[in-house]
């Protein structure tokens, strides 16, 4: 038995258990234990310590498989484990095809298990709850992949963690005054991400507020009093709270009514904390004044929360999330700024291995390790890229040889997100300079600081160890060598 069936036998076993997927973390675990690495060698290849995962992580792992399994497993003896498991259903070859379906969740309805004998009685009902569930109870995971736009839903089992973030993030949410900054350029995954932040604190018993500032009229930074008023009927009217608003917007200047209202109309009235997600923060940058004077603002209620006054209570309750896609290239005071506190977070490419998961969870994709390489070789691992390509192939519009092939090109795949791209760079005549020459590279090359900055913002070029930059991908590079020449 190869890994990638071991994998979906486990994968179905953590569902059946606790209503839920395996982690990417549990995914890397489980990989690497089957190669016979140890923890340490584990925690230094994947950037964990090897505390997290030998005294944190792997015991909870090894404890849900015991009681899906029925037995005791660990570190040591899963493989044998799941070698019994998977002989002892080898009388009833239906029921092994069935857990062999790629994150395919079963009902009751459509699968039932014979019981043995009674000695069998314990290990026969953790398998039934292995391959039954009642419909009732189980998550309502589309297992059919949606076209990849927008954010990853919810319900979605084509999300992959890209571990530690989720569980610092869900940590850090929980926190008193929580401030966490989600960075990375477009398609990356910031907001599918920041959709979980929310679910997770909702979970938790906190109010959520999502406010886009992409959904922003023009007309809305126009002024820093018609931003705030904006913000704060935005805040206000997902929370039933603007029946005061009138009253606060016209009594005090625009920082001091729009704090006032959150404080004595928003954080008063409410027993549980606040998040408050900003999607877009980005667009605030070019309007100077509205930026300067709404971060500011929001590092003070971030600060209000640590004073140690009366008041100091309520701002408790506010936690805040801030997404944005390009680098902040307004100077603030340091000690003014939101940017330079709370959690940082700045999204990654998925490795092979988050690759490899992504490939496992789209049924009929069968792919070998050379396969995943040329399609990373072309597009990386940007998470949007990968899961088009895996989109078109499962539903069979092309093949991965047809899509290498045009990828860079008009008639492939990504000729919108590439035009998208040109349509950008065309209105910036130097960063067309800039990155024609890094294209042309075979190497890695050094621009003017501004240039290097704001191409590595728009999702282009990465930095190397020493401050040079390549493109982001062999796909960049094929169609922009042609394009910009």
């Amino acid at each position: 038995m190869d890994f990638e069936t071991a994998f979906k036998i486990l994968d179905a076993a953590i569902v059946a258990q606790t209503k839920r997927h395996l982690k990417d973390i549990e995914v890397t675990i489980l990989r690497s234990s089957w190669q016979g690495k140890k923890y340490d060698e584990i925690a230094q290849t994947h950037g964990y310590t090897t505390e997290y995962l030998q005294h944190d992580v792997g015991p909870k792992l090894w404890q849900m498989l015991s009681a899906a399994f029925g037995e005791k497993v660990s570190k040591k003896n899963f493989q044998a484990a799941l070698e019994r498991q998977r002989l002892s259903w080898t009388a009833s070859p239906k029921r092994f095809e069935a857990i062999l379906q790629p994150q395919k969740l079963m009902s009751s309805s459509q699968l039932t298990m014979e019981k043995t004998t009674s000695n069998n009685s314990v290990i026969e009902g953790n398998r039934e709850a292995l391959l039954s569930t009642d419909a009732n109870e189980q998550p309502q995971l589309n297992t059919e992949a949606e076209f990849p736009v927008g954010q990853v839903p919810l319900t979605s089992s084509f999300y992959v963690e890209r571990p530690p973030i989720e569980d610092r993030c869900f940590q850090e949410i929980l926190q008193p005054g929580a401030l966490i900054r989600i960075k990375a350029s477009r398609q990356m995954g910031k907001t599918s991400l920041m959709a979980r932040i929310l679910d997770e604190a909702r979970k938790h018993g906190c109010q959520t507020v999502s406010i886009s500032f992409h959904l922003a009229d023009k007309a809305v930074f126009t002024s820093l009093d018609t931003f705030l008023r904006w913000f704060c009927e935005s805040v206000g009217r997902k929370l039933k709270q603007l029946h005061q608003l009138d009253d606060y917007w016209s009594i005090y200047g625009s920082k001091d009514k729009t704090t006032a209202y959150f404080e004595e109309c928003l954080l008063e009235e409410i027993d549980s904390p606040l998040v408050i997600s900003l999607d877009g923060v980005d667009r605030i940058f070019p309007h100077r004044d509205i930026a300067e004077d709404f971060f500011n603002l929001l590092r003070a209620w971030y600060e209000y929360a640590k004073y140690g006054d009366r008041s100091s209570e309520l701002w408790k309750k506010l936690r805040l999330v801030l997404v944005h896609s390009k680098e902040v290239y307004i100077p603030l005071n340091i000690n003014q700024s939101p940017f330079n506190v709370g959690l940082s977070i700045e999204l990654q490419e998925f490795n092979q291995e988050q690759v490899q998961i992504l490939v496992a969870r789209h049924q009929g994709l069968n792919w070998t390790d050379a396969q995943i390489e040329k399609l990373m070789d072309m597009v990386g691992g940007h998470p949007y890229l990968v899961r088009l390509a895996l989109y078109h192939v499962q539903h069979q519009d092309i093949t991965l040889e047809q899509l290498l092939q045009t990828a860079p090109t008009e008639a492939g795949i990504y000729s919108d997100h590439l035009r998208g791209h040109l349509c950008n760079l065309d209105d910036h005549p130097n960063l067309v300079a800039a990155f024609s020459q890094v294209v042309k590279s075979l190497v890695p090359i050094e621009l003017d600081s501004e240039s290097a900055f704001k191409l590595h913002s728009m999702g282009l070029v990465v930095y190397c160890n020493d401050n040079k930059v390549m493109p982001r991908c062999n796909l960049y590079r094929q169609y922009f060598q042609h394009r910009l020449s």
